[in-house]
Order: structure tokens, then C-alpha cells, then sequence
């Protein structure tokens, strides 16, 4: 990765969280919780930047319906993130099968 697609990727990030402070008050709240569940769980597909906007977009359609966050998504944010990444590896999973291969192989 180049510095001009650091650059890019960033740009990007910007604009996305700009969309996101254009967003009601509640939706802010939640989309901020959705974002660090997210970044703690850590879902392989998150770096590629679809997941949250994704959400974003989703947002952005109920607020324009004039539905809060809340009646959106339900009153379970981590219940609504999970079901989202669902059939998706996560980094912790990808690190315990590592550990778990070092682990095999010290024992051959």
C-alpha cells in the first residue's frame, strides 16, 4: 500500500464520518457503539470499509423515513452487530486457530 492510497483511505474515512455527523442525534449515539462493539470483535471484513458504511447507508435511509435509531435496529446494538457479522471470521478467531496450530506443531 502506497502513501497515496493511505491518503485515499483516509479522504474516504473523512468523508464517511462526516455523512455520519449529518445523521440524527440517536443515530450518532448508535453508530458509534456499532463502531467500537466493532472494533473490539474485530470482523475480517471490517478493513474493507463496506460493513460500516453499509450501516451508514442504512441509517441514513431510516432517518430519512423519520424512524429513530432504536426502532430501527432494536434495543440489542451488540444482538443487531452480531446478526450482521454472523458468517464472518473474526481476527480472534483467525488468532486462535494460529495459536492452536504452534500449538500442534510443538507437540509432533
Amino acid at each position: 500500500m502506497g502513501i497515496r492510497d493511505i491518503i485515499e483511505e483516509k479522504k474516504e474515512w473523512r468523508a464517511h464520518m462526516a455523512r455520519v455527523k449529518a445523521l440524527p442525534p440517536d443515530y450518532q449515539i448508535v453508530y458509534k457503539e456499532i463502531q467500537k462493539y466493532y472494533f473490539k470483535v474485530g470482523p475480517v471484513g471490517l478493513a474493507d470499509g463496506t460493513l460500516l458504511s453499509g450501516i451508514r447507508e442504512f441509517f441514513e435511509e431510516g432517518a430519512a423515513s423519520g424512524k429513530g435509531a432504536i426502532e430501527l435496529i432494536g434495543s440489542d446494538v451488540a444482538a443487531f452487530c452480531d446478526d450482521l457479522i454472523k458468517d464472518s471470521r473474526t481476527y480472534a478467531e483467525v488468532y486462535q486457530e494460529s495459536v492452536s496450530e504452534e500449538a500442534g506443531k510443538g507437540k509432533k
